[in-house]
């Protein structure tokens, strides 16, 4: 659900702008409809910021300009107003689109498009920069493990740890002595917390150890064939698609 705050002082107008968004946004929110730059200013300050605000650009008591000088928008603005010749002050301000009078469902309709392009992009910008700083923060990754078995509770160093790898819906840890012991992790979850330029997801099943690679053959249809320092259940293969990534990696020492 997305919440949505119209700032526009024709009630007409506001009541039409409203009726269309939620055509086209059956989920969204009309949080508040406000017609002033007095009462925008005390909503906003007293409010959590909405998801999104519509806003015309001549209100009852002024240009909408001054609310921003009042008060911190954090929220993106879609502008609709009549007059095209507050564009330039509209994008120097939370403008994410600039919607001339009268507006139509098309034109709405891809400024919903914009928001939530923008929304996607920096959702997925926010994840790696989270990843980013986790290694910033901890450069080593993940340094141990806290395993389970013959009734004891034994810690493993992660750089004794020679590969991970998939058994009957398992994850199981190899040491570089050949030691098997099964966690619950899955693949995907080790992958984000271990140290990339240690570890290196070869295939759906395998996760090896830089340390733990022996030698590497051309197999193939461009493939690579890995071999290890122990001995694994089955041959390592690398497909095509990974196989230059993995020798860069190899190679970035």
């Amino acid at each position: 659900m997305i919440s949505i705050v119209i700032i526009e002082d024709e009630i007409k107008t506001a009541k039409a702008l409203a009726k269309m968004i939620l055509s086209l946004q059956p989920s969204a929110q009309i949080a508040a409809t406000i017609q002033s730059v007095k009462t925008a200013v005390t909503y906003l300050s007293g409010h959590a910021y909405p998801d999104l605000i519509f806003m015309d650009v001549q209100l009852a008591d002024g240009n909408c300009f001054e609310i921003f000088k009042q008060v911190q928008v954090s929220s993106p603005v879609i502008f609709c107003t009549a007059f095209d010749e507050y564009a330039m002050d509209a994008f120097k301000t939370n403008g994410i689109d600039y919607i001339l009078k009268p507006f139509s469902a098309d034109s709405l309709k891809t400024a919903f498009e914009k928001v939530f392009m923008l929304k996607n992009f920096f959702q997925v910008n926010e994840q790696a920069s989270l990843k980013i700083n986790n290694l910033l923060n901890n450069p080593a990754g993940k340094t141990g493990f806290l395993v389970f078995k013959n009734n004891k509770y034994i810690t493993i160093q992660t750089d004794h740890i020679a590969c991970f790898y998939i058994r009957d819906e398992m994850t199981i840890i190899v040491t570089i002595t050949g030691e098997e012991y099964g966690i619950s992790q899955s693949l995907e979850e080790l992958h984000k917390v271990l140290n990339p330029h240690l570890f290196f997801r070869i295939n759906r099943q395998y996760l090896i150890n830089y340390s733990a690679v022996k030698e590497v053959e051309h197999y193939f249809a461009r493939k690579l064939s890995v071999k290890l320092n122990i001995s694994t259940p089955e041959p390592l293969i690398i497909g095509k698609d990974k196989a230059t990534l993995f020798l860069n990696w190899l190679d970035n020492r």
